[in-house]
C-alpha cells in the first residue's frame, strides 16, 4: 500500500532535521481508488521545534505551508507539537500541529499498557497510545520511545504499518 518514512540528519549550524515521506495508494488492477502524499520537514534546535515546511497530496489536491521560516506565518510550537508521531504525545496536551494544514487540531491522547507489538524486526514491548482528533489514530512506542506503529481507520479501511526496520 506504500510507506511512511522518516530520516534524520544535521544540518550546518548543527539542528536536527527531520524529513518525513508518506506514499500511500490503493489500486484495484489499474484504476487507483486512493492516493495520499505528505512530504514535511521539521527542524529542531536544542530539543525545541523552530521550523516546519510541508506538501500533502489529499482528495486530488495538493495543498502547502510553512512555518518559522522568514516571510512565513509564526506559530507557537512549544504549545502546538506537530502531528508526525515520531516523537510520541504527552497525554495532558489538547492540541497538536496538524502537519497537513499548518493549523492547530484539537486532540484527545490516552496512554495504556506496554503490550507485544509485532515489527519488520520481530516483537517488542510496546506502549500503545490513541490521539483522537480529525481521525482516531493508535500510535505503538516501545520502551525507548521509538514510534514502531501505527492503526487508523480511513475511507472505512483499517490500516496499520509498523517499523521495517
Amino acid at each position: 500500500m506504500g510507506a511512511h518514512e522518516v530520516a534524520f540528519s544535521r544540518t550546518d549550524s548543527g539542528d536536527l532535521r527531520v524529513d518525513i515521506d508518506i506514499e500511500l495508494s490503493v489500486r484495484f488492477g489499474p484504476i487507483q481508488v486512493f492516493r495520499y502524499e505528505h512530504d514535511a520537514t521539521e527542524y529542531w534546535r536544542n530539543g525545541d521545534l523552530v521550523a516546519v515546511q510541508a506538501a500533502t497530496f489529499s482528495d486530488g489536491e495538493w495543498s502547502r505551508w510553512q512555518a518559522g521560516f522568514e516571510a512565513a506565518p509564526d506559530i507557537d510550537f512549544q504549545a502546538l507539537p506537530p502531528s508526525s508521531h515520531w516523537l510520541g504525545y504527552d497525554t495532558a496536551l489538547s492540541a497538536i500541529l496538524n502537519t497537513e494544514t499548518g493549523e492547530a487540531m484539537d486532540v484527545v491522547i490516552q496512554s495504556f499498557e506496554a503490550e507485544p507489538f509485532d515489527t519488520g524486526a520481530g516483537s517488542v514491548m510496546a506502549r500503545r497510545v490513541r490521539m483522537t482528533g480529525s481521525l482516531t489514530v493508535d500510535l505503538w512506542y516501545d520502551e525507548v520511545g521509538n514510534w514502531v506503529g501505527c492503526e487508523f481507520e480511513a475511507r472505512g479501511q483499517r490500516i496499520r504499518y509498523v517499523l521495517a526496520t
